[in-house]
């Protein structure tokens, strides 16, 4: 029997993640060399979510799949995970929630950049963001200013590690950190939180080497 798609998933799960008050952010499905297919489904919210919800939530999407039917006999290992600090920025809710963070930007062909050599590729620290364009204060610890960029400028953006604080005067003039978000400049891993679910089990386990962005990682035996 073919396995489902991942578009498929979506529409099985979407409904239930977004009751529980988060963001579908999307699935993926493998199986080549191992022995259960693996489905995995990322999520996000506005504020950092609990492992118990997300434990929760895996444990119903499990429902839901085995409901369905669609993996007949196959067995899967479903990894239900947050977005790492690595997933680039493609939604406004992404810059909202990356308020605040240090930024790698690479802009379109032709837009203006606002850096003053003209570098179509920079970083800078997350401000406010609207449908129209974001603020990115530049310039670091030493010169912090703050500039506006159109959204649609941007090609790419994806948030980066960092191991020291930020100066407190580029946070302020970047809003502060979007309300629930980890404080920039803790030690930081690029995985989200994760809870795997084999069939209807669940057992979560605290991996305490991930602290903010990935506190924990769901192991199922």
């Amino acid at each position: 029997m073919p396995m489902p798609t991942e578009e498929r998933v979506s529409q099985l799960v979407a409904g239930l993640v977004e009751r529980r008050g988060f963001d579908l952010e999307g699935v993926s499905i493998s199986a080549a060399g191992t022995a259960h297919a693996k489905v995995k489904v990322t999520v996000d919210s506005d504020e950092a979510a609990p492992l118990n919800a997300v434990a929760d939530l895996s444990s119903d999407i499990s429902e839901i799949l085995d409901e369905a039917g669609d993996f007949g006999e196959t067995p899967y290992l479903l990894e239900v995970t947050t977005p790492g600090i690595d997933r680039p920025l493609t939604e406004l809710r992404h810059w909202r929630r990356a308020r605040g963070r240090k930024v790698k930007v690479t802009l379109r062909t032709g837009a203006q950049s606002p850096e003053e050599k003209g570098k179509p590729r920079f970083e800078a620290r997350v401000g406010a963001a609207t449908e129209q364009d974001v603020a990115l204060v530049l310039g670091g610890k030493r010169n912090p200013h703050r500039v506006t960029v159109p959204l649609a400028d941007i090609e790419f953006a994806v948030v980066q590690v960092e191991f020291s604080p930020p100066g407190a005067a580029e946070l302020e003039l970047a809003g502060g950190v979007a309300p629930g978000r980890p404080q920039p400049g803790a030690q930081e891993l690029p995985e989200g939180d994760e809870v795997d679910d084999v069939d209807d089990e669940v057992e979560a386990v605290e991996d305490e080497a991930a602290v903010s962005d990935s506190p924990t990682e769901g192991i199922v035996e």
